[in-house]
C-alpha cells in the first residue's frame, strides 16, 4: 500500500486549502462483491426473521421468570390495609418485604426466626371465626415473643420471661420501637409459654388489632418475610 502525499497550499487571499496527490490508481470495488448499499437493500430471509422473533420471545420469557423468582423468593411489594399497625404504618402505605432469609432457611432445612421487634408478614387462617370477612389473609404485625418465651399480659402491659431475663421485661418500653410511649396499653389477660416453633405477634395499635392475643401464637413456618422499607408515600420513606 502506498501512502498519498498531502500538500497544503496558500493562495493570494491567505486562505488555506488541502489537496491530495496520488500516483496510484483508485481502488474500485469488484463487480461480484456487493457494495454496502446493495447489502442493506437485500431482504432478510424467513429463517433470520424467525430467529429474531424467537430471540425477542426468549428475552421476554426470561424477564418474566426473573420477576417471578424475585417476587416469590427474594422480596415483594405490599400495600397496608387497615389500622392495626398505626401509628407506625398507615392505610395504603406501600412496603417492601424481604423474603430471602426465610427462603434460605427453607433451602437449608432450618427454622427462620425473626428478631424481636421485627415487623413481619405472615399467613393466618381461621380469621372468619373472629368476625373477619376473609378466612385466610396475609397479616402484618410486630414480633413480640420468640420461641421459648413465657409471656404474661396483665394490667395493660406485656412482660416477657426467658433465660436471659428471668425477672421479666416489657418490650414495649425497652425496645426502640416502643420508646417515648409510642405503643398504647395492651389489653388482655394472657399467660402462655411459647413452643420452640412459635412466635407471639401484636399490632402496634393495640386497641384495634387482631393478633396473637386473639388467635394465639403463630408458627415460624407461617412467616413470609420481614418489612425492610416503606417506599410510599414518598414523604415517609423509611428503613426498618
Amino acid at each position: 500500500m502506498q501512502v498519498n502525499e498531502q500538500n497544503i497550499h496558500t493562495d493570494e487571499s491567505g486562505s488555506t486549502s488541502l489537496t491530495t496527490h496520488s500516483d496510484t490508481e483508485p481502488i474500485r470495488p469488484s463487480r461480484d462483491v456487493p457494495t454496502p448499499q446493495d447489502t442493506r437493500n437485500e431482504p432478510s430471509s424467513p429463517t433470520h426473521r424467525i430467529g429474531e422473533v424467537l430471540s425477542t420471545i426468549g428475552v421476554l420469557l426470561l424477564a418474566v421468570l426473573i420477576a417471578f423468582v424475585l417476587t416469590v423468593y427474594v422480596f415483594q411489594s405490599y400495600q397496608v390495609e387497615g389500622p392495626s399497625m398505626q401509628n407506625t404504618l398507615h392505610n395504603n402505605n406501600r412496603l417492601i418485604v424481604w423474603k430471602l432469609p426465610r427462603t434460605w432457611a427453607r433451602i437449608t432445612g432450618h427454622q427462620y426466626v425473626p428478631k424481636r421487634g421485627d415487623i413481619i408478614v405472615f399467613t393466618e387462617s381461621g380469621l372468619s371465626n373472629y368476625g373477619d370477612s376473609q378466612d385466610t389473609k396475609q397479616l402484618i404485625k410486630r414480633v413480640i415473643g420468640l420461641p421459648g418465651d413465657h409471656i404474661v399480659i396483665k394490667n395493660g402491659a406485656i412482660t416477657i420471661y426467658n433465660k436471659k431475663h428471668p425477672h421479666g421485661f416489657d418490650p414495649d418500653t425497652t425496645l426502640p420501637y416502643g420508646r417515648n410511649g409510642a405503643i398504647p396499653q395492651t389489653s388482655g389477660n394472657i399467660n402462655i409459654t411459647l413452643g420452640r416453633h412459635q412466635l407471639f405477634v401484636c399490632g402496634d395499635n393495640r386497641p384495634d388489632s387482631l393478633d396473637s392475643r386473639i388467635f394465639g401464637p403463630i408458627n415460624t413456618s407461617q412467616v413470609i418475610g420481614k418489612l425492610v422499607v416503606r417506599i410510599y408515600p414518598f414523604s415517609q420513606i423509611e428503613k426498618f
